[in-house]
């Protein structure tokens, strides 16, 4: 009785002209799944949300294809552009949140808070007559409170060191720009460093005066910094190419069932096309991190550093629903100019989540000898005939194990219970005009300034009241990890990122080596047979 009545139901739905062609029709896959749902929300015993069927179905129906084919809804949609489109409307601020309170690290140069006289170390108490400070209340509820379009206004109270009452402030929100590029600096005589966050919107153009700038102090040679880079956009990877490579030299190609190749190849008037170049990547590189490193090794333009990428070849295309939500469905693959596909096996996305896991597992992490690829997966680099491998991640050139030593339980609780982050808040809040009159430069501050006793006591008191048990055999081996992540927070806090980055990365093994290599007189690409 019940499929008749929908059958019925259907028949004032859709017009169908004969027994014959409505049979077809409704065993077509779609029509399928437009029965069950019209079942489901008509003769359903109790009521159901729709939408919340058809997310589900949509889900589930790209579970079934590969890792990267996903559904967003309009809010997720927001948070996942944000970053790429690069800026945002808002108040303008680098804040972190510790304690249930707002603490400013930094106004943005040019933006609302600046302009109105919102100042570092400042503490947003209130925003809109709404206290925030102290309710646990979420950064994300914070964020929505303090966000919002071009040309709004919103009233904050602010409690600055010094000042018994709250001081008020109407801020006129503006366009906030958001910068992909972390660092940049010069690392050594005639080394320059430039790390790359994420492919968006601006990259290239970031990059570009990057490199002029960097290239005015003297770089003749290149550190590019890819380590954790999850991707972007594929414009922006090809942007960054393209400094590098000649004219109508292969960039990257684009295959699937119903997307013909497509090739992207250099306009050969990049401004870094001579000058020696290191790629440092890890585990995390992926997507356009790994269109970038593929291409400049392919073409051995340059010397890879680190482990193997994450190894995600598969090209998305977004597809705008009418509510605001999208489909970013996977419709071709990612080759690199000598013809690798990096995509690693996807069989199961429980097994492709394991991944990384797994390389720890099995012992790829400290050594790159646990790594072999099929003959079938071997290519050829461009100029120098190199062997290179696809069919999972880039391989670095030089093999860099990761290092674990100072990352012991007790750091790790520190770290996670965030008493080094609000160490380094009590620390900026006390001492920031005192700092800023003694080091009145960064390089200063970088050859000068040490992490004191008193300071790691401190922190090690404020671990305990956070209920971290004192562990001092681990303690002594993180030792140098605590004060050098101390230093690069407030060298942040006082500066900027790159500050940070300049200080943190003493310790990072990969750079030391890609120094050790640029500074060979005979700079020189391995042989891989």
């Amino acid at each position: 009785m019940n499929s008749r009545i929908i059958t019925a139901a259907l028949g004032c739905l859709f017009f169908i002209p004969s027994a014959g062609a409505q049979n077809k029709l409704l065993n077509s896959p779609l029509r399928k799944l437009q029965l069950a749902e019209f079942a489901i929300s008509n003769l359903y015993v109790d009521a159901v949300d729709e939408g919340k069927l058809v997310e589900t179905a949509i889900v589930s129906m790209l579970k079934e294809l590969d890792p990267h084919s996903t559904y967003s809804d309009p809010e997720e949609v927001r948070k996942l552009n944000e970053p790429l489109q690069g800026n945002f409307d808002g108040i303008g601020i680098q804040f972190n949140m510790a304690t249930d309170t707002l603490f400013v690290i930094q106004p943005v140069s040019g933006g609302p808070s600046e302009k109105a006289g919102i100042l570092a170390a400042d503490r947003i108490m209130e925003v809109n007559d709404t206290l925030i400070s102290g309710v646990k209340m979420s950064m994300e509820e914070v964020m929505r409170r303090l966000r919002g379009k071009k040309g709004t206004k919103v009233n904050v109270k602010v409690l600055r060191k010094g000042v018994k009452e709250l001081i008020p402030f109407t801020l006129k929100r503006d366009k906030i720009p958001v910068y992909s590029l972390d660092a940049s600096y010069m690392v050594k005589q005639g080394i320059g460093y430039i790390r790359i966050s994420r492919f968006a919107a601006t990259t290239s153009q970031e990059f570009a005066e990057a490199i002029l700038r960097l290239k005015q102090q003297g770089m003749k040679s290149l550190i590019l910094d890819l380590q954790g880079n999850g991707g972007g956009y594929l414009n922006a990877a090809i942007g960054v190419v393209n400094q590098f490579l000649g004219k109508n030299e292969l960039i990257v190609y684009t295959e699937g069932r119903r997307n013909p190749r497509a090739e992207f190849e250099a306009e050969g008037n990049g401004i870094f096309q001579q000058g020696k170049v290191v790629v440092l990547v890890d585990e995390f590189s992926a997507s356009a991190s790994e269109i970038v490193t593929g291409a400049l090794q392919d073409w051995d333009r340059a010397i890879v550093v680190g482990r193997r990428s994450f190894g995600k070849g598969l090209v998305q295309r977004p597809i705008d629903l009418p509510d605001g939500s999208m489909i970013r469905l996977t419709v071709a693959r990612y080759y690199t100019p000598s013809g690798r596909c990096i995509q690693k096996p996807y069989e199961s996305i429980e097994q492709y989540n394991k991944d990384l896991i797994e390389r720890y597992n099995r012992g790829e992490m400290v050594s790159a000898d646990s790594i072999h690829f099929p003959d079938s997966l071997k290519r050829t680099t461009l100029k120098l005939g190199r062997t290179v491998y696809g069919g999972g991640g880039i391989m670095p050139d030089y093999f860099v194990p990761v290092d674990t030593t100072m990352y012991t339980n007790y750091y790790l609780a520190l770290r996670n219970k965030g008493a080094i982050v609000q160490m380094n808040m009590k620390l900026v809040d006390r001492h920031r005009e005192q700092w800023l009159k003694k080091y009145k430069t960064f390089h200063h501050f970088n050859h000068s300034f040490e992490v004191t006793k008193e300071m790691l006591d401190e922190l090690v008191a404020l671990g305990k009241e956070l209920k971290v048990e004192y562990k001092e055999e681990e303690y002594l081996l993180a030792l140098p990890l605590i004060k050098t992540q101390l230093k690069a927070l407030i060298a942040r806090d006082l500066w900027d990122m790159s500050e940070y980055f300049q200080t943190v990365n003493g310790l990072n093994h990969s750079i030391s080596k890609a120094i050790e290599l640029l500074e060979q007189p005979d700079f020189k690409f391995p042989v891989k047979k």
